[in-house]
Order: C-alpha cells, then sequence, then structure tokens
C-alpha cells in the first residue's frame, strides 16, 4: 500500500494536467479549428470570440478526464514501479537506468488502459461523425451498445508502442537536461529550467512519435468494420500522401508547439507541488 507521501505523485500528476488543460484548451481549440477548416490564427479566434464565452470549453470534459487520470498514472506508477523494481533488484548488480526504464515502460504501458478516452476524443473531433455522437457519454454509449468494448479500444497498438519508449525517454532525459541549464537559485529559476526541460522534451518526442499518431488518428475515426493492422494503416497513409515524409507530418509544427507549452506547464507544475505537498 502506497503511503501518503507515495501517493503524492498520483495527485501532483493530476493536478499539473489538470492545469495544463485548462491554460492551454482554447489554445487547442483554435489549432483544431484551423485543422478542421484550413483557417489562419486570426480568422479560428474570430469563430470562438463570436460564439460567446459560454461556448469556449465545450468539448472539455473527455482531454481533462483522459489527460489528468494518464498524466497521474504515468508520474505515480513510474515512481511506484520504480521502487519496487529498486528494492528487488538490489544486490542483484542490474544498473539502476536499465531499472527506471523498465519501470517507465510498465506505466506507459498501464496508460494504454484509458485508450477508450483518447477513441472518444478522435470521434468527436471528426466533422464525418457530428451527426452520430453529440457528446462524450452518448459516443461511449454507441460503442459499447454497438459494437462492445473491443471497439473503445480500436488504434491500442500505436499507443503502446508511443506510450512505453516516450514514457521511458522523458524519465530517462528529464534529469541529465535539467543539468544542463543554467543553475537556478530561486523558486522562479527552479520552475523556469523545468518548464523549459519538459517542453523540450514533450515537444522532441511529439515529433518524434507523430507519425504513430497519425496512425492512432485514422484507426480511430472509424468506427466498425475490420481491425486493419498498425503497419497496414500507415501504409494507406503513406500511399495516399504521395509517399511524401513532409505530409506524413503534416500537423507537426502545431503539435510541436502545443507539446511545448503542455509539457513545460506539467512537469513546471508538477515539480512545484511536489515541494508544496
Amino acid at each position: 500500500i502506497a503511503s501518503a507521501d507515495q501517493s503524492n505523485h498520483y495527485v501532483c500528476g493530476s493536478l499539473a494536467a489538470f492545469t495544463n488543460i485548462i491554460v492551454t484548451f482554447p489554445i487547442q481549440k483554435v489549432l483544431f479549428r484551423q485543422q478542421l477548416h484550413g483557417v489562419r490564427v486570426n480568422e479560428a479566434v474570430h469563430q470562438l470570440q463570436r460564439e460567446g464565452l459560454r461556448h469556449l470549453y465545450r468539448g472539455l470534459l473527455p482531454p481533462l478526464l483522459q489527460k489528468t487520470t494518464t498524466v497521474a498514472i504515468m508520474f505515480g506508477l513510474y515512481e511506484d514501479f520504480s521502487r519496487l523494481l529498486l528494492h528487488h533488484a538490489h544486490g542483484s548488480g542490474a544498473p539502476e537506468l536499465v531499472t527506471r526504464s523498465v519501470a517507465a515502460a510498465l506505466a506507459g504501458t498501464a496508460e494504454a488502459a484509458l485508450t477508450p478516452f483518447e477513441r472518444v476524443q478522435t470521434l468527436l473531433q471528426d466533422h464525418r461523425h457530428n451527426g452520430r455522437f453529440n457528446n462524450t457519454a452518448h459516443t461511449f454509449r454507441t460503442l459499447l451498445r454497438d459494437y462492445g468494448v473491443r471497439e473503445c479500444y480500436r488504434g491500442l497498438v500505436p499507443v503502446l508502442l508511443r506510450n512505453g519508449p516516450s514514457n521511458i525517454l522523458f524519465f530517462g532525459l528529464r534529469g541529465p537536461i535539467k543539468q544542463q541549464l543554467p543553475d537556478a537559485r530561486t523558486h522562479m529559476g527552479h520552475m523556469a529550467n523545468d518548464f523549459v526541460c519538459g517542453g523540450l522534451l514533450g515537444a522532441a518526442l511529439g515529433i518524434m512519435f507523430y507519425p504513430l499518431n497519425v496512425v492512432k488518428s485514422r484507426a480511430q475515426a472509424q468506427v466498425g468494420g475490420k481491425f486493419v493492422p498498425c503497419h497496414q494503416v500507415l501504409m494507406t497513409v503513406w500511399r495516399e500522401r504521395g509517399g511524401s515524409i513532409v505530409l506524413l507530418f503534416r500537423g507537426a509544427t502545431l503539435n510541436y508547439h502545443r507539446s511545448l507549452l503542455s509539457w513545460g506547464i506539467i512537469n513546471a507544475t508538477y515539480e512545484l507541488l511536489l515541494k508544496v505537498f
């Protein structure tokens, strides 16, 4: 059983993700309008202004539920698995780097249990399903009633391929990157370093694993029918985009800037809350 101190990692991770979603959701909405309608930033902002503050946070629930839970699991289980594995590896001579990498991979694999939230978010953002799915609860009910639990986990393989390796790199590089930054002598200095460290890592990993997210989104946009293997989905997208790397990575620039801000906020808030609690 985790002690109160150990459970802090879950609480701090969840609160950090909550802070990030509240701060960046309007930005994400502007980016999504650009992707959906192909409009410039100022036109997307004008759309949201015309709709008013009442609709600004419409669609907040799926990413809020998903992100607060997955980030809590990411940080919390990483710490729990690290503690358990380091305890059992004590005296065996296993390098700490290997042990912590396994802990990170296990935490990422556990996060994949929440794939249905990503599945529903994809369907709600796809304009082709606007007339079929009303909201988060209705989408879940429809998938479960008409297709069963398995349909909620469509796109699971790219999620698993993304989560484990990205967690290993995030937790493995977080410390070394922070050590390369200028020494911080104030609380604000430490927060700035944590922001830069988390932001750079999140942005770099977002680019690295972007094709897997493309595959995931393509797979999850389908409702019903055959479950197509991950590599076949990738080859279909590759052929449709004329075998162009540039087109395969379309949208990666926006994703880079969003990840830079999001993971900067998450990492800085998480480290700050750990000190507070």
